[in-house]
């Protein structure tokens, strides 16, 4: 069966993922061990112990889901198991991962440099300017029409088309407030303001492309083994001035996920394997591409499915 690899983005973390994985898991252990030292500090004690209210911080909440999905890929390969995905592909911070994963990047200048993401997109937007919702119910032209009504001058964009009637929206807070009660009005199921850090993937956000730019150079690239399926665009990419100018674009632009995963199905891929925590993306590829088969693979005990599952006949 022809298969892409799938990373999960913030929110998807929990205190004490992973820490099974690494008492059985060597390779995983690892990962966590060469992670701490990239970043000179404990992430794995912030990751296995907390407290919560320290591991969602956005500086530590980003390099803690990509370790954690390396983890999950380096004791799939411990096993003897070598994942060969037509395409890799990541929500947001997980586009880094799906770029560690593919050789792009090494996983030290991976986690340092969304360990500087996450705290150039704290830093970015006083607390309490920005905000996000979910609007569910809608689909993806009527909240761009939403948005739009809703700025009066200030900014109020789509961030992430997850899927086809669930799209998130960024901005000022006012404004994205207003965008919630006019969602509500055009007969949206549920509009939630999310709780999150900073105004994410809106223009808001542009400044922080340019400090990451900076730390963007300080990093090793290489070629990948996989194309990758750039949030920015929906397009598979392997020129890794491409990958760079779409993680540039991507911290200001919206999460194209459901064109990333209509892409992909149109390329042939008909099974989704999301590596790392929480199922997030598993729930969005079942309401996108309803006839592709899923996994999601988390645990120690998951790693035995990844087999069986790839291996999978399929109908010519």
């Amino acid at each position: 069966m022809k298969y892409a690899l799938l990373f999960p983005g913030q929110g998807s973390q929990t205190v004490g993922m992973g820490r099974e994985l690494c008492e059985k898991s060597p390779a995983a252990r690892a990962v966590f061990d060469e992670a701490d030292a990239a970043l000179g500090f404990s992430l794995s004690d912030i990751i296995f112990n907390g407290p919560e209210d320290k591991l969602v911080l956005t500086a530590y909440t980003q390099p803690a889901i990509l370790t954690m999905s390396i983890a999950v890929l380096r004791a799939l390969e411990e096993k003897g198991i070598k994942p060969a995905p037509a395409f890799v592909a990541g929500h947001s911070l997980g586009e880094y991962t799906a770029l560690v994963a593919s050789g792009v990047l090494s996983l030290a200048d991976g986690v340092r440099l969304v360990h500087k993401r996450g705290s150039f997109m704290q830093e970015a937007v006083p607390q309490g300017v920005g905000a996000m919702a979910a609007i569910l119910g809608l689909e993806a032209d009527s909240v761009r029409a939403v948005c739009e009504e809703a700025a009066q001058g200030e900014v109020c964009e789509p961030a992430n088309f997850n899927t086809p009637v669930q799209t998130v929206i960024s901005g000022h807070a006012r404004a994205v407030e207003r965008a919630v009660a006019l969602a509500s009005e055009r007969g949206a199921k549920r509009s939630v303001m999310l709780k999150v850090s900073a105004p994410f993937h809106c223009s808001l956000m542009r400044p922080v492309a340019d400090k990451l730019a900076v730390e963007m150079d300080k990093c090793s690239w290489s070629a990948g083994s996989a194309p990758l399926i750039a949030n920015v665009s929906a397009d598979p990419v392997t020129d890794v001035k491409a990958i760079r100018d779409g993680l540039y674009a991507q911290t200001y632009s919206p999460v194209r996920w459901v064109e990333s995963i209509e892409r992909m199905a149109a390329e042939g891929v008909e099974g989704f394997i999301e590596l790392g925590a929480g199922k997030v993306l598993s729930g969005m590829v079942k309401k996108i591409a309803r006839k592709a088969s899923v996994l999601n693979i988390e645990t120690f005990a998951d790693l035995d499915k990844f087999v069986p599952f790839a291996e999978q006949k399929t109908e010519a």
